[in-house]
Formats: C-alpha cells, structure tokens, sequence
C-alpha cells in the first residue's frame, strides 16, 4: 500500500460544523478555527516575517475516503496532496494537509502545484473569487499521529483541527489544519 501521509497512521475521524459546535472548542483554539481569512496572514501578525513553511509530503495520491467523500472526487482519483509544517524559529504552530484535484490545478495554471515553500494561504488568499464551502471540525489523538510527527511537532495531547473545503471558480480543494501546542505560546 502506498503511503497516504506523513502525519497520519489511519484516517482522522471528522465532526461536520454544526451550530454550537464552537462552544466544544477551548477558547484559545475558537478564534484559530473559525479564522475566516488566511492563518498564514494571521501568523504573521502575531509572530512577524519569520513564519516558514516546511514541506513533509508532496505527491500524486489518492485522498483518504472522507477527503474523496467531502469533495465528491471518484474512488481512485488522483489529487496533490501536500503536508506542511509552519513554524518560526523552529517552533511548531500548524500542520497542515491540502488536497488538489487536478481541475484545480488545471483552473489555476498549475500555480497551486508548484508552492515549493510558499505557503498556500499567501497564494488562496490573492484569488478574488475565492470561497468558503464547508468547514469540519477534530480532535484527533496521539495514536492517530505518526510517531516521527509527534516529536517534530511537539505534540503531547488531541490536537484539534479544520478542514475547510475552499473553491476558487467552483474548483474545489480541502484544505485540513490542525493547530499545535506552540500556537500562542
């Protein structure tokens, strides 16, 4: 089997947004999560120019079922996927998983394969017709964490996270972020 991901050892169990959901949230996550523009942009508020993107995964693959399922992708297409770790000075704050169907990138003139480390909120967020579809919400736990993740990104306890499908011209992508102990910190 190939591999899927670096920062997952199974699928994520994902809760879908509803009303009240927010008050689940702890009150230092609540204003990550329900960020309506880019975290990027707001990382680098708080913490300045220093905020990186390190990439931990970058290749043609099929999404996890709910990730094909949540953007209504066929069984065995293929997308980009791409893992990222933002930090500053070495201190973790996001990982981040984002999935590019191919029309997408086709509709973007392949601007959204080729970030490098660029991160994708920089670029999303220049694109005037860019919308907000739907957003999920997990907690997910040390077991569902790769090893190799948890000591690079310092995690100790669930994470939570969003996933947020965006659509710039009706071309989907799902983009997942899950918000480290470092964050605010």
């Amino acid at each position: 089997m190939t591999t899927q991901s670096v920062l997952f050892t199974k699928e994520p169990l994902w809760l879908e947004n509803r009303q009240g959901t927010r008050h689940k949230l702890p009150v230092n996550i609540q204003s990550w999560a329900y960020e309506s523009g880019s975290l990027t942009q707001r990382l680098r508020n708080y913490y300045g120019s220093g905020v990186a993107v390190k990439i931990l995964f970058h290749r043609w693959q099929t999404p996890f079922l709910s990730e094909r399922r949540f953007l209504g992708l066929p069984e065995h297409h293929y997308s980009l996927i791409r893992e990222v770790l933002l930090h500053v000075d070495d201190k973790p704050l996001i990982l981040a998983r984002t999935i590019i169907p191919t029309a997408t990138i086709k509709m973007a003139k392949s601007n959204l394969s080729k970030l490098g480390t660029r991160p994708l909120g920089e670029v999303i967020f220049s694109y005037p017709k860019l919308e907000r579809v739907a957003m999920d919400i997990t907690l997910i736990d040390l077991p569902t964490w790769k090893p190799s993740i948890i000591e690079q990104a310092g995690i100790f306890q669930p994470l939570w996270g969003r996933r947020t499908i965006y659509a710039i011209e009706h071309k989907r992508m799902l983009v997942s972020e899950f918000f480290l102990p470092g964050l605010n910190r």
